[in-house]
């Protein structure tokens, strides 16, 4: 598979996929007020992103809006993971375990093979963990696998699991302790190299397609016919016409169209040093005491950082732009890990946390008695619901899900207001950056620049022949270059240093490394004025 859109060591970015500060300024003017597109996509994390693409695949024209950035809300938060749903075996929701499987499939194997790669998991069995708990889990690996076989995801791409004996476990994972450690189980799932970089790729696709992407737009009034908005950089207003709009806000859906009631659920992480924890060559699934399928997740991230989540708590009231982390969460997590690590892992230890919201579609009676189901057991199975004015919304479903959510979202757009369309042909479309792992390899740049831009690696790396300076680390111990930083804004629609440092790159985890890395992407930033 060679992308289309992203030659392999090309020199330049794909045709048609750069994102810019003119861009959006050229393209945002002859839409607003201008003639009707096709389809309005409102919000653009992995969802709207993956609705413009799909669209704009289909010959449909394109505008893609949202208040903020690309990835500002729930999608840059998530686990970084790309699951092939074996959590909803355990509840007998065989419908969502296979579309994960399939789509994880999909991602690993033909739309982002850069951006996905197996991540080896041990699930260590101490003495917290019975031999009945160790049986059922060992039960769920095994059928895990038969979903991969299912979704006809080769056996090269994800390993079998298999059982590892208490000298294979403490090798995978030192920072294990050693006391009645009997053992492990070593699963394989999908893992993202950065999901904000994912949607920045779906989105470049989009844009390569045609889409008008356009950030830092705000919908102040949502109909099935258009949109009235305000450009936040400019404050100026307008309107932006459509024969089709599609709202896929996620958290914020509700706000939009009225009778969409989202049940938020947010799930925590916390960010480690990797010296902490010493080395890590598989991550781990620590499982939650008192808990049959609940699990607590240790990430390495290859970057010197190590993430360790996730909880699953009801939000109530107002949804801020930013969630902000509770210390409940943060004491839960720790107390998860003492449960099995021999490393002390304390309070100081963690030198950042982040929390995302779950869109989780609220499905019980607006108005009845009793005890509303936790948000761990509410389904993860996506719904696309039309509003009596002919809205579209897209909510629910997961990161992993995000373009077959995209295609029923147009489905049900073009059906119901019958546009000429074609089904839906990103199932096979490679995102910008996308190569068969043997082009990869083959690259003429550093291995973490091709984990992170794939194909077009050897461009951002060819930046540093303009100025040597840019192949030099943004801060000491992390691996991002001022390269990405220039490449972020020349190409990645990058507008001010938040986008730099929160979502094209994720220094701005620890804030810390936020403050000492923001002079550097100051710098960057100049490059809006060449």
């Amino acid at each position: 598979m060679t992308s289309s859109t992203s030659p392999v060591g090309a020199a330049d970015p794909a045709p048609g996929s750069s994102l810019t500060a003119a861009r959006r300024a050229r393209e945002l003017a002859r839409t607003v007020g201008g003639p009707a597109v096709d389809v309005l996509v409102v919000g653009l994390g992995a969802t709207g992103a993956g609705v413009a693409l799909d669209a704009a695949a289909r010959g449909l024209t394109v505008a893609a809006v949202d208040a903020h950035d690309l990835a500002f809300g729930t999608s840059r938060w998530s686990s970084k993971l790309v699951h092939g749903g074996l959590r909803y075996l355990a509840s007998a929701q065989l419908d969502v375990a296979h579309e994960s499987a399939v789509e994880r499939g999909v991602l690993m194997e033909r739309t982002a093979p850069h951006l996905v790669r197996a991540q080896p998991f041990v699930l260590p069995l101490t003495p917290l963990v019975s031999r009945g708990q160790g049986a059922l889990a060992w039960a769920g690996f095994r059928a895990g696998d038969g979903l991969r076989l299912a979704a006809r995801t080769a056996r090269a791409t994800l390993p079998a699991p298999r059982r590892l004996s208490a000298v294979e476990t403490r090798h995978l994972a030192p920072a294990l302790r050693p006391t009645g450690l009997r053992g492990g189980l070593l699963s394989w799932d999908g893992r993202l190299t950065d999901d904000a970089r994912l949607v920045t790729a779906i989105a470049r696709t989009a844009a390569a397609r045609g889409a008008r992407i356009l950030t830092r737009v705000r919908v102040l009034e949502l109909t099935g016919s258009g949109a009235r908005i305000r450009d936040e950089l400019t404050g100026e207003e307008g309107e932006i016409r459509a024969r089709a709009v599609i709202n896929a806000a996620g958290v914020w859906a509700g706000g939009l169209v009225d009778g969409i009631r989202i049940r938020p659920s947010r799930g925590t992480h916390l960010v480690l040093r990797s010296e902490r924890l010493g080395p890590l060559p598989a991550g781990l699934h620590v499982p939650v005491p008192g808990e049959t399928n609940r699990f607590v997740l240790v990430l390495p991230q290859g970057d010197g950082r190590v993430y360790v989540g996730l909880t699953d708590e009801p939000v109530d009231g107002d949804i801020p732009d930013v969630p902000e982390v509770p210390e409940t969460d943060i004491g839960f997590l720790l107390d998860v890990l003492g449960t099995a690590l021999d490393v002390p892992v304390h309070r100081d230890d963690v030198v950042g946390a982040f929390a995302g919201l779950r869109p989780l579609l609220d499905t019980t009676p607006a108005t009845g008695s009793g005890a509303a189901p936790r948000t761990a057991d509410i389904s993860r199975r996506h719904a696309v619901l039309t509003s009596p004015d002919g809205v579209t919304t897209v909510v629910g479903g997961k990161l992993t899900t995000y373009r077959r959510m995209a295609e029923d979202a147009v489905d049900s757009a073009v059906a119901t207001h019958r546009l000429e369309a074609g089904p839906s042909p990103t199932a096979s479309v490679p995102l910008v950056g996308a190569a068969p792992a043997h082009r990869l390899a083959a690259l003429p740049a550093p291995r973490h620049l091709i984990r992170r831009y794939g194909g077009e690696a050897p461009a951002v790396h060819a930046l540093g022949a303009e100025n040597p300076d840019l192949r030099e680390p943004v801060l000491e111990g992390h691996p991002v270059t001022r390269a990405e930083l220039v490449w972020a804004v020349r190409h990645e629609g990058a507008l001010d240093e938040a986008d730099l440092l929160d979502r094209r790159t994720r220094i701005g985890l620890v804030p810390d490394d936020r403050a000492m890395a923001l002079k550097a992407a100051r710098e960057a930033m100049g490059e809006l004025a060449v």
